[in-house]
């Protein structure tokens, strides 16, 4: 699963996703990618399962670019612990993922296969989505 080498502070804000993703809106690197249509944070399970469901349905041909990285931590209080008492420890690690944002990319298979594995993965995360192909962006081909 993806998480952080190391962190400067193990715990942070929570902040605000409000507004679209400045910047990985389009298709970079591979063919066909998976667009975010809300916002969320994506916790690095979510991720790793929809890596999966991708790669199998592949069965591994192609290349897979995941987008997102979990670099943000989470806390959870104990069950049965009262209030005060300070935040409590770090409990997993999210990604916030802003509308517009390109989370997946895959490379190197055919439309149909390429559709189908980000439709499965898209089943894995909590936001709806949409798969984009490098075309409809308007992005560059790599054909020259």
């Amino acid at each position: 699963m993806l998480v952080p080498k190391r962190v400067k502070f193990r715990r942070v804000h929570r902040g605000k996703l409000r507004g679209e993703a400045k910047g990985g809106k389009s298709v970079a690197f591979g063919d066909y990618g998976l667009q975010a249509l809300d916002s969320h944070w994506i916790s690095n399970r979510q991720i790793e399962a929809a890596r999966v469901a991708i790669t199998r349905y592949m069965k591994r041909g192609g290349k897979v670019w995941i987008k997102i990285f979990p670099h943000k931590s989470y806390t959870a209080k104990g069950v049965g612990v009262r209030m005060g008492n300070g935040k409590g420890t770090p409990d997993g690690w999210v990604a916030p993922v802003k509308r517009g944002k390109v989370m997946f990319e895959v490379g190197g298979v055919s439309e149909e296969v390429a559709r189908e594995a980000l439709r499965l993965a898209a089943m894995k995360l909590p936001v709806r989505t949409k798969v984009l192909s490098r075309e409809e962006v308007g992005g560059e081909s790599n054909e020259d």
